[in-house]
């Protein structure tokens, strides 16, 4: 048997192997986060905050499992561009590029090595994403799953409006995330250059021309004071005790650059078939009072930050180097973000622990009724 042949089996044994665990990572992960916030409902009326904030930990904990499965196949991630830790504890709308379904893991593993991120982030999600094994943790975390379509386009802002009164703002929510491309590039790359050549915009290779409808509805309803005679600028969060700020304060726009400009995609993440590899996430971050908003100046607003975006990844794929100075005045040093070992380790520990002590529950409440 020659080199080659030992190497494919042994990448093959690995891809196995990879797969098993991470079906049996969910197996153990998510419904032990759905038995714990069945447990612990209670508190969700009698002391709301609690439960949120247990809720937000258990969901941080739940989504640093994914962070491991990019990790651990060797996909680093390196951070570009404007430092974001002005924005960590505020309210911010993430806006990023979206070229496959590597990119939402991708977000996540970044985020995950943020302590007070993803427990009080809200991500806006196509609604297929509803019916996924992870469907169920996105319903009980309260995010946002819009409707694709033209035809009910003008319904699901409406339903975003009521979420974020409903949940956004009482939940204290801090980032949200949104693709405003509203798909893969490789699904709206045709249609986007169609319509720029139809009304004579950019045509654009490397991203598509964003939709403005979902951007539009947040901004007018959590934007600065102001934006919106018909918000209040203080809303009462969970039981009405204190009073927060319903404010957005920034829009971080995020370019996802993979190597090459080949996108990893979900199934790299959970097989690790492409060799390691570094993406890059380079950083722009604006005061959500520059962000026009009339609807016509925030689409020239949105169209120039992908416009922006094309020439970035254009002179990344050329010569393998992003061009920052280019696009930012005082760039923080690039990082490359590092996950914790002993960390992942714990959870793991953490949840199939759970498992087993909800699994002698189960069966004490079965044998009662049984025998």
């Amino acid at each position: 048997m020659d080199y080659l042949n030992v190497k494919s089996l042994g990448v093959a044994c690995k891809c196995v192997l990879r797969t098993c665990f991470v079906i049996l990572n969910n197996m153990y992960c998510i419904p032990t986060y759905v038995v714990w916030m069945v447990l612990i409902f209670p508190l969700r009326r009698y002391h709301p905050q609690l439960y949120w904030t247990i809720e937000g930990h258990f969901f941080h904990w739940l989504l640093a499992m994914v962070s491991m499965w990019s990790w651990s196949a060797g996909y680093d991630i390196v951070e570009l561009g404007d430092d974001i830790r002005t924005c960590l504890h505020e309210r911010t709308l993430v806006i990023a590029n979206h070229q496959s379904t590597a990119d939402v893991p991708l977000l996540m593993a970044t985020f995950n090595t943020r302590r007070h991120v993803l427990p009080n982030l809200m991500w806006i999600m196509d609604r297929v994403f509803k019916y996924t094994n992870f469907g169920i943790v996105s319903i009980i975390h309260q995010d946002f799953f819009i409707v694709s379509g033209r035809e009910r386009r003008d319904e699901s802002l409406r339903a975003l409006v009521r979420h974020l009164h409903d949940s956004y703002i009482p939940r204290r929510r801090k980032w949200m995330v949104l693709f405003p491309e509203g798909g893969f590039l490789r699904k709206r790359r045709d249609t986007s250059q169609k319509f720029a050549l139809k009304n004579n915009l950019p045509v654009l290779q490397h991203v598509s021309l964003p939709r403005v409808g979902a951007m539009h509805t947040i901004v007018d309803v959590v934007g600065p004071s102001g934006a919106n005679n018909n918000k209040a600028a203080l809303v009462p969060p969970f039981d009405g005790h204190e009073l927060c700020s319903s404010d957005l304060n920034w829009v971080l726009d995020i370019t996802i650059a993979y190597p090459e400009g080949k996108p990893l995609d979900l199934g790299a993440i959970v097989t690790g078939y492409r060799p390691p590899c570094k993406t890059f996430l380079f950083y722009r971050l604006y005061p959500c009072k520059e962000v026009p908003r009339d609807h016509e100046e925030m689409t020239k607003w949105l169209y120039d930050r992908f416009i922006e975006k094309e020439r970035m990844l254009d002179a990344y794929y050329k010569t393998g180097h992003f061009p920052i100075r280019d696009f930012c005045a005082s760039p923080a040093p690039p990082h490359e973000v590092a996950q914790d070992a002993l960390r992942f380790a714990a959870l793991h520990l953490f949840f199939i622990t759970s498992t087993y002590i909800h699994f002698q529950m189960l069966s004490y409440v079965i044998s009662y009724f049984w025998y």
